[in-house]
């Protein structure tokens, strides 16, 4: 990435429409569900997402989401990612998301993606995906992560996606507490553990993790900031301002709606820059 040229990094945005496959419609009801959860029904392509963000000078982290076993719908592939970032290279940085139910045939996957096609981390979403963080099963996929010292983001807490749906979908809200990635962090020090979103209503255990083990982040994805509870806001000024970072949920969320909410939320100003560029830099290596 071209820092110089980025106002911020975007650490938290979806590949929904594949440029290269036809649309899985099995499983549209989930999408219908957090259409309605967040009142969007933006799903612009790969191609489209990017020049929406080169547009505004914006540095952004794609991924697709892995819940072919739990779910049953075909996902984005990972390499149409990863092609997209190495061709927008100055402003794109491609994540994988890799189902952990695929054992060690995930685990070759990942060291191909991350040795032949630029992956620079990787994506899970225990709801969508069906596992807890803590699964033994997913120790293959972790070691691969964390031999080539790269960051994981997780999903954690409430879920748009299920969100109204009869029995929520058959989705479990519980695998996504953010409590369940200690023992991986524990296990795992060189991987960069990622809690996406403000964790409702699992807030202050996220903040705790955080606070204790070191190489656990937040993304602040998924929510306007002007909703964001008040712990959340007084530690990213504090204690945990160096391992907060800018994300939307794109496209679920806007950036100008986020960066907009976000200078009205109590923020310090001199934080700023930290939070919307320079801990992302940090993180995906790309300065020190």
């Amino acid at each position: 990435m071209k820092l110089e040229e980025l106002v911020a990094i975007d650490i938290h945005t979806h590949a929904e429409v594949s440029c290269c496959q036809p649309p899985d419609p099995y499983g549209e009801e989930y999408d219908r569900a957090a259409d309605r959860y967040f009142g969007s029904d933006r799903r612009p392509t790969i191609a489209e997402t990017i020049a929406y963000y080169r547009e505004r000078k914006l540095g952004l982290v794609m991924f697709t989401v892995d819940c072919e076993a739990h779910v049953g719908r075909r996902r984005i592939p990972n390499e149409e990612i990863a092609e997209a970032a190495m061709a927008n290279s100055d402003m794109m940085i491609a994540f994988a998301s890799i189902d952990p139910h695929k054992g060690k045939m995930g685990a070759r996957e990942a060291r191909r993606l991350i040795e032949d096609h630029g992956v620079r981390g990787f994506k899970f979403h225990p709801t969508m995906m069906g596992f807890h963080p803590y699964d033994r099963m997913a120790w293959p996929l972790y070691e691969v992560i964390a031999e080539y010292k790269l960051p994981a983001i997780f999903h954690s807490g409430h879920s748009g996606m299920g969100t109204g749906m009869r029995g929520g979908g058959g989705l479990k809200l519980e695998y996504s507490n953010p409590m369940h990635l200690e023992d991986a962090a524990i296990d795992f020090p060189d991987m960069q553990f990622v809690i996406a979103h403000p964790s409702w209503p699992w807030q202050d255990e996220a903040l705790s993790l955080c606070l204790h083990k070191p190489n656990v982040w937040i993304d602040l994805s998924g929510w306007s900031p002007k909703y964001f509870p008040k712990p959340l806001v007084q530690y990213a000024n504090t204690l945990l301002k160096d391992r907060v970072l800018f994300g939307t949920d794109f496209p679920l969320i806007t950036p100008e709606r986020w960066l907009a909410d976000f200078k009205e939320a109590g923020f310090k100003p001199e934080l700023h820059q930290r939070i919307l560029k320079d801990n992302a830099a940090r993180l995906l290596g790309l300065k020190a």
